[in-house]
Formats: structure tokens, C-alpha cells, sequence
């Protein structure tokens, strides 16, 4: 496996309105200009990767504050460090994106003697945790991904075919990130296509998913539990009536990263 070029990284204290200490903004060039990323230490050396949903930004497990109560809140009770990436904007795990990240989490292992990784994220992040997953899926060692789209091709013509709001804003950011619509760059979506590379996702992974979902259909989650039914690591939970944020607090998630830190002694 070739080496990995880490990112030319320069470290500050961020200045944040919740005065947490010891939280860290790492900036990096890329080349559309510089990017960032926050990164908060803990007690042991598995750390969370929170990924944005779209119109966030890589401060989002700080500053929403339903999630910084819950999810940060919980990584914290579990003694985790958290790296929450910007990654790009709304790049939903582009190329560049993926590249960024992969270097990113190699910086980080060195860095901050970092020994695992678990991805949780929704929407936008949960649909990047499994591009990643496919690319990448040495660098995960357990997943929660919520209300994500599994086929990148497949949901941008969704979303062009449901035109409206924030749709069309999804729709021209996958695009423009892609470096085209599905039908000029089919290759590359189809890289990118959790469902099309499922037997990558090794790693434990649960997924769930509102059924009135209007934003990301619940098709999406449908598909890639009907490739991993067989797959012992892989649970899906599908809430009847569940629209697009109902994912976030339909499980414990305390509970069940506490589960993997167990299992998978990390």
C-alpha cells in the first residue's frame, strides 16, 4: 500500500462560544483554498468522526444544539476524542473530499496517537460515512450512518426528478462536486456507490431511517439493507412515520458505541 501524504496541517486553539477546552482547529491547504477541521482529544485513543450534514459546516457536533447535547455529550461520557471535519463544505465525499479525509485521519493517528476510528454521522455525513466506508473501509472501525443516500447516481437523479427548496440546492452541490451530473461522469458516481460496493463495509455498521423521509427516501437505506441482509455486522432499523430527523435520537447511541468499544476492544 503506498504511503500516505499527510496534509501540511497548522494547529490552533479554537476559540469557541461553548469555552470547551482543549477542542483544536486544524487548517490545511487544498487546492480550492484552505479547509479545517476540529479536533478534541479524550481519554482513549478511538476517536469519533462526525461529518456535517449539507449546509453545515465542521463545527456542527459543537454548535447544533440538539446533537451537541446528545451525541457530544455521549462521546465524552465514553472518554472518546472527536475530529469533526469540513471537508470541503457541501462535497458530499467527492474525490477531493475522500482524499482530504484519508490524509486527515493518517495526520491524526501521528499526531494525536489516534487508534481507531468510528464514523458516526446523518444525512449529508451519514451518506459520506459510506462513500468512505467503500473507499476506505481499513480506516473504520465501526459505523453509524442515518437517513443516508447509498447511491450517490442514483439520488442525485432522484433529487433532479423532485425539484424544490433545498432539493435543488442538494442537487446542484452533488454536481458540481462530481464534476457533472450522473450521465457525464458515470464513473465516478459509480465509485462512489455504497450499494454497488457493499461487500466492502466490513466494519459493524447500523443504519437507520425515517419512512417519510423527504429529503433522503427511504429507498436509499432499503437498498443497501437488502445487499448487507446477510451480513451479521450490519443492522437497519426503519421507523414508520420517521421524517429526516427522527433518526438522530430513535436509538442509544451511547449504548451501542459503548457495545463496540467492548467488541472490538477498542
Amino acid at each position: 500500500m503506498a504511503q500516505t501524504e499527510l496534509l501540511d496541517i497548522h494547529v490552533t486553539t479554537w476559540e469557541n462560544p461553548h469555552d470547551y477546552e482543549g477542542v483544536q482547529c486544524l487548517t490545511y491547504p487544498t487546492d480550492t483554498g484552505d479547509d479545517w477541521a476540529l479536533a478534541w482529544p479524550g481519554e482513549r485513543r478511538t476517536w469519533v468522526v462526525h461529518l456535517h450534514g449539507h449546509g453545515s459546516t465542521g463545527d456542527q457536533i459543537f454548535t447544533r444544539e440538539d446533537i451537541r447535547d446528545t451525541w457530544l455529550a455521549a462521546y465524552r461520557r465514553l472518554g472518546l476524542g472527536v475530529l469533526s471535519a469540513n471537508l470541503r463544505g457541501n462535497a458530499w465525499m467527492c474525490p477531493a473530499a475522500a482524499d482530504d479525509l484519508h490524509r486527515l485521519l493518517a495526520w491524526s493517528r501521528g499526531h494525536y496517537g489516534v487508534g481507531d476510528f468510528l464514523f458516526v454521522s446523518g444525512s449529508m455525513g451519514g451518506t459520506s460515512n459510506l462513500i468512505y466506508g467503500i473507499l476506505h473501509p481499513e480506516d473504520i472501525s465501526a459505523m453509524v450512518a442515518l437517513c443516508p443516500a447509498t447511491d450517490i447516481g442514483a439520488y442525485a437523479r432522484w433529487c433532479r426528478q423532485h425539484p424544490g427548496g433545498v432539493i435543488d440546492e442538494i442537487y446542484a452541490a452533488i454536481v458540481q462536486a462530481y464534476g457533472g451530473p450522473p450521465e457525464e461522469q458515470p464513473e465516478v458516481y459509480a465509485a462512489h456507490s455504497a450499494v454497488a460496493h457493499a461487500a466492502r463495509l466490513t466494519m459493524p455498521l447500523f443504519v437507520c431511517h425515517g419512512d417519510d423521509d423527504k429529503i433522503i427516501p427511504v429507498e436509499e437505506s432499503r437498498r443497501l439493507a437488502a445487499a448487507l441482509a446477510d451480513v451479521p455486522t450490519f443492522s437497519y432499523l426503519e421507523l414508520p412515520g420517521g421524517h429526516h430527523d427522527s433518526p438522530l435520537f430513535a436509538f442509544d447511541l451511547e449504548e451501542w458505541l459503548a457495545s463496540q468499544l467492548s467488541e472490538c476492544g477498542v
